[in-house]
């Protein structure tokens, strides 16, 4: 397993009943949690000392309850800050987990630029949410290509990028359908050094083409691997989706990635350590391939 252990801004305090304790800078936040499935006896303080609290709806979705929690505030992870903000669905903007993903793909970045200092390093980020690989990308030094369906998340992306005093780093972002931007990609003859992707579970594009990633996905790793330059530096494959465990990612990169361009690929869950106990809660799997 993969653990995001490097973080000071955030932690999982507890875990239990089907929800997660968690501090977020200097707010303590309590969300619901699918993979909690055991029970706790709630003896840290900060149980009884909440800033919010998402309930979920047996109909569904949920709602936020306040306590004394601003708008929106930040937390940093090493050079890298970020602004947060409850919204729809329990989420704040960020998926800390994906840390020791960030700090995989800085280290190949900067070695590649360390090698090749005149070179400029391509990343295309696709499904990219808020930003977060995005700002690791750049902040190692990539020209990154920043690709959502949602106004709303890019432009929080640039709010991101600001923060982490990255305006003016080379970040071109896109609001588009992640498939039909690869699609167009292809016919424009352009080529990436790395992709990182992070698709949905389930979704709709923009004349209502059904996504769903047990269907989608290894055909769109496969229109991925037409853009990648002939000598790839990595690709990053997130999945949050049961089904789709580390076996069954390892398993598409090498087929569609190491038989292509040589290199290696490897998948494992991905987890944040618990303080209160020291084991490690589950969130979710990651797909990593490099080239050689």
């Amino acid at each position: 397993m993969w653990i995001a252990k490097d973080w000071l801004d955030y932690e999982v305090i507890d875990t239990g009943n089907g929800e997660k304790l968690e501090r977020w800078g200097n707010y303590i936040l309590l969300r619901p949690d699918p993979q909690v499935i055991w029970d706790s006896a709630h003896k840290d303080q900060r149980w009884k000392k909440l800033n919010a609290h998402y309930h979920r709806s047996s109909k569904g979705g949920g709602e936020w309850e306040f306590f004394d929690l601003p708008q929106q505030w930040k937390i940093s992870y090493k050079d890298l800050t970020f602004q947060l903000k409850p919204f729809s669905f329990k989420h704040t903007g960020l998926f800390p987990e994906q840390a020791v993903n960030w700090d995989w793909m800085s280290s190949l970045i900067r070695k590649r630029k360390k090698d090749s200092p005149n070179r400029d390093i391509k990343v295309l980020n696709l499904f990219a949410y808020t930003g977060g690989a995005t700002l690791a990308a750049a902040k190692a030094g990539a020209a990154v290509t920043h690709v959502d369906a949602s106004k709303g998340m890019v432009q929080w992306a640039k709010e991101n990028a600001a923060c982490s005093d990255l305006a003016d780093a080379p970040i071109r972002y896109l609001v588009d359908d992640c498939v039909k931007f690869v699609e167009r990609e292809i016919r424009r003859g352009n080529r990436y050094d790395a992709i990182i992707m992070d698709p949905p579970s389930y979704g709709r594009g923009p004349k209502g083409e059904i996504w769903k990633i047990e269907e989608s996905v290894y055909p769109f790793l496969k229109l991925c691997a037409k853009i990648l330059a002939e000598k790839p530096l990595f690709v990053l494959l997130n999945s949050y989706t049961t089904g789709l465990q580390p076996a069954v990612l390892s398993y598409m990169l090498n087929d569609i990635f190491v038989s292509a361009f040589g290199g290696h690929a490897e998948a494992e869950e991905i987890g944040l350590p618990v303080t209160v106990n020291g084991l490690i809660l589950p969130c979710g799997a990651s797909g990593r391939y490099v080239g050689k």
